[in-house]
């Protein structure tokens, strides 16, 4: 039996915003990047579907014609993304030049290995044509070869930048390094997760603050669409063979791409070719294949044929068909063209099929940025298509220690990816500290309440662009850096929590934990560690600002799906949401730190998963329940100093409140490490 869990639903209001053009025949992110063309290192976080292909088009059009760089060249994870820079009419829609790469310059499209290729790099940068393509591989190589200096005065754009990476065994970050160290090339670097699955940094803090960013987000994305209004993401726990029950959560009228489990997974029954098989056989009577196409035919039960795109077979000829077939332009239009795709390790990053309307995977991927990158796959905007949703299909635990460990593994991954993308597809939040001084502004709408200085207030402001939540107590950031990454760059903050093996393992099944302790000390060392260059007040600043961001979202979710808000669009039930918390003028900083980040997955695990199996869960995270560390005494410690500051006294470890009896537990465990160490 199949259980899902409901993790996460949107509804946007479908505005147009994010499809209309300008002008220039620019869409809004496209024209933000416009604004910055002439910053040296910019770096786009923008979602799948929204135009970063072209947004760099026009960026590198006018460095090229007015800023003076000689070439532009354009880097991509594999052959396939090279297609989204192909020629583009430009003029045609209003601007002033047209996109156009020499085809021997697009080594995306020529034979050969990446080593040969680089031949031809060189051949290019002693050419006169001002745009190249190639693959991340042919421009490591090219760089070893030539040197950083053979770039100067050259624009190097980097497509799904999160391949970058600043451990010094990361090639293409080494490399990244060197130009900017170098200073004579400009760097446009482009993603739609800024983030990695190892979860490594994808940039070194200085190099980081270098970059101009732009921002656009999921939520703008998707509330500007013409046509789809709902995104659902869910997880689903099964027993036994996937392939047994994959269609409980495959629907055969639905326009899917399917990703079945690598061979070496858990899930995998390791013959990848018998799973399609199955998977075929389970959803009707086959047909033959399509000659021209090499789609899969299959009759289903209500008549229709079924159009099945196989790209786990690796017959290269037959392979190849598919792929072709798949890439034809003059389909793309065509929601006929196929219907299903089965794949293992393609159709993923930079795969355009806009008609998807179900993303589904079995056994958890390799890292969060996959999910991410597999669930834009559903995301694009098309004619009739008004839902999408990513469903993770995950192997409940057996009775095996080895595969219960596992299992658990891959359960908080995928909450993990649930709440990142709770986050991620939320409307942006702009937290400022509320005084007695508060005062309406203009601009700003308080919604049907009005505006009370007495309490905190949440509106949205039209001219940032966001929804402004005043909270009392709030630390505000001093420096330029830890304001851009309160305003831009808190889900990085919370991707690096979720991420976290033993804050997500204790958030969820460690009864005895306090909420402080994930709040703040976890996340203050992630915080710690992830900007070591910020001050005390500006790491506390960014830690209070992701904790807001990640805790208000999730109480707001639950308030709003509670009383069936959710059923309106998505700003409006979440901004409502926080309004229900509680009483506003009780919200401050201090009652968001008591806040479980992880307490309503738990409570939707505790209904979906079997008991027999969440207490297998439980039993192996307690199996390896460690107890303080000295980096978290010192951390409670320092609190513990924050505490005799305000009250006069020290934490006590008799006190009847949990946080404070923590907090004196940590200075007692300082003041043992010492003795120990005095009489060592």
């Amino acid at each position: 039996m199949v259980q899902s869990v409901p993790s996460v639903s949107v509804t946007y209001a479908r505005n147009g915003s994010s499809t209309t053009a300008n002008e220039l025949g620019m869409r809004v992110m496209q024209e933000r990047a416009y604004e910055k063309r002439g910053e040296q290192y910019l770096l786009i976080k923008s979602p799948p579907a929204s135009g970063k292909s072209r947004a760099l088009m026009f960026v590198a059009l006018d460095k090229l014609h007015n800023q003076g760089l000689k070439q532009a060249i354009i880097v991509v994870p594999e052959k396939s993304i090279g297609s989204s820079f192909a020629d583009e009419p430009l003029s045609k829609f209003g601007f002033w030049a047209d996109w156009k790469v020499e085809p021997r310059w697009n080594l995306c499209n020529s034979p050969g290995t990446d080593g040969g290729k680089v031949n031809s790099v060189g051949a290019f940068l002693e050419s006169d044509d001002r745009v190249l393509v190639c693959t991340h591989a042919t421009f490591r190589f090219a760089v070893e070869r030539f040197g950083v200096e053979a770039f100067d005065d050259r624009l190097i754009a980097i497509d799904e930048f999160h391949h970058v990476s600043a451990n010094p065994d990361n090639k293409l970050g080494g490399h990244l390094a060197s130009f900017m160290t170098r200073d004579r090339a400009h760097i446009v670097a482009m993603t739609g997760s800024y983030f990695r699955g190892d979860a490594e940094a994808v940039l070194m803090p200085t190099d980081e603050a270098k970059f101009e960013t732009v921002t656009y987000t999921y939520y703008e994305q998707l509330n500007g669409y013409e046509y789809l209004k709902n995104l659902d993401i869910g997880y689903f726990f099964y027993n036994g063979p996937y392939v047994d029950d994959i269609l409980r959560v495959l629907d055969p009228a639905q326009k899917t791409i399917l990703h079945i489990p690598n061979v070496n997974a858990r899930e995998s029954t390791k013959d990848k070719h018998r799973e399609v098989e199955h998977i075929l056989d389970a959803l009707g009577e086959w047909q033959g294949t399509d000659p021209v196409t090499g789609f899969q035919l299959v009759k289903v039960p209500d008549g229709r044929v079924l159009r099945i795109a196989d790209l786990v077979d690796d017959e290269g000829p037959r392979r190849d068909k598919v792929s072709a077939a798949l890439k034809d332009p003059a389909q793309k239009m065509n929601r006929d063209h196929v219907d299903i795709i089965i794949a293992l390790g393609m159709a993923k990053e930079g795969f355009d099929w806009i008609w998807c309307e179900h993303a589904l995977t079995v056994g958890y991927r390799a890292s969060l940025t996959e999910v991410v990158q597999i669930i834009g796959r559903a995301t694009r905007d098309a004619p009739g298509k008004e839902t999408a949703r990513f469903t993770n299909l995950i192997a409940e635990p057996d009775a095996s220690e080895g595969a219960v460990t596992e299992a658990v593994n891959d359960t908080l991954k995928a909450i993990a990816a649930s709440l990142l993308m709770e986050q991620v597809l939320a409307p942006r939040f702009e937290f400022k500290p509320k005084t007695v001084a508060s005062t309406a502004k203009p601009g700003f709408d308080y919604g049907d309440a009005g505006y009370d200085p007495t309490k905190c207030n949440v509106g949205f402001n039209s001219t940032s662009g966001k929804f402004q939540i005043e909270i009392k107590g709030l630390s505000e950031p001093k420096s330029d850096f830890a304001h851009r990454i309160c305003t831009q760059d808190l889900n990085e903050v919370i991707t690096a929590f979720v991420q976290d093996k033993t804050t997500i393992e204790r958030g969820l099944f460690d009864s005895e934990m306090v909420p402080e302790e994930l709040t703040q000390v976890r996340m203050g060392k992630i915080v710690k560690d992830k900007y070591p260059q910020l001050d005390d007040h500006d790491q506390e600043a960014v830690r209070q600002h992701a904790v807001a961001a990640l805790n208000l979202t999730q109480k707001a979710k639950e308030l709003a799906l509670a009383s069936g808000d959710a059923e309106r669009s998505g700003s409006t039930a979440l901004i409502d949401g926080v309004r229900k918390f509680m009483n506003v003028r009780d919200l401050d900083i201090d009652l968001i730190d008591r806040i479980n980040p992880f307490g309503e997955a738990y409570a939707i695990l505790a209904k979906t998963m079997s008991e027999e199996s969440l207490k297998r869960v439980a039993a192996v995270i307690s199996a390896k329940k460690v107890n303080l560390t000295p980096e978290e005494a010192r951390d409670l410690a320092k609190r513990a100093l924050k505490f005799k500051q305000e009250r006069g006294r020290l934490p006590s470890i008799t006190s009847m409140d949990a946080w404070e009896k923590r907090m004196a537990e940590g200075v007692a465990f300082l003041a043992r490490m010492k003795a120990e160490a005095a009489n060592g």
